[in-house]
């Protein structure tokens, strides 16, 4: 109990990879300008998190590490990360065009969201994950991975809602000309990355 506590913890809050890591920044930036369209968004990409946890942590221990072709694992991570958006791409264009054409060029952008690639590169690395998690390296496993990329997409979903909400408010009021459009993101973006820093000192 205590470590599925603390992968909410640290991947949601301590360890966020928008706003603390600073992974994924042009989607958050790009796609917070209105709730339904970050919501969609912060979803596709827990999913594709997840999922992308669940594939590329097995094939890594136990394809390409016994054959000694670890040095491989970038390029197969993006091959599959690809495939997981390229079928979601296609499930959305039939089930959800409004969200479809609300993300439009974003949605492409997720097989090289850089948040997705690094998730996957971090659950493989059983030192450092068990140093975040709290737990003896030899206790890391499939399980933890894919909790670790279903709540760092959870991460990623709630910092770009909090994002377009407050873009939201932020176009309703009455902004310097000089601060608006980009330079006023980029402020609240900011605020919003001290926010979440303050997890990592408690």
């Amino acid at each position: 109990m205590a470590e599925f506590i603390m992968i909410i913890v640290s991947a949601v809050f301590i360890n966020n990879f928008v706003v603390v890591q600073f992974l994924g920044i042009c989607p958050f930036l790009g796609v917070s300008k209105d709730f339904k369209s970050a919501l969609g968004m912060g979803l596709a990409v827990t999913f594709v998190m997840t999922i992308t946890c669940l594939i590329t942590y097995p094939i890594y221990t136990y394809i390409l590490v016994p054959l000694g072709i670890e040095f491989m694992e970038i390029i197969v991570f993006i091959f599959i990360i690809a495939s997981i958006v390229q079928m979601i791409e296609m499930v959305l264009k039939k089930f959800s065009p409004t969200l479809y054409n609300a993300m439009g060029i974003y949605l492409p952008l997720i097989t090289t969201n850089c948040a997705v690639l690094g998730v996957a590169e971090l659950v493989i690395d059983s030192a450092q994950m068990a140093s975040l998690l709290g737990i003896a390296e030899a206790q890391m496993n499939m399980g933890y991975a894919v909790l670790y990329g279903l709540f760092a997409g959870l991460g990623f979903t709630l910092a770009i809602v909090i994002m377009s909400g407050l873009r939201e408010r932020i176009a309703l009021s009455s902004v310097n000309k000089h601060l608006r459009g980009f330079p006023i993101a980029m402020i609240t973006a900011c605020f919003i990355a001290m926010a979440f820093y303050v997890f990592a000192l408690i």
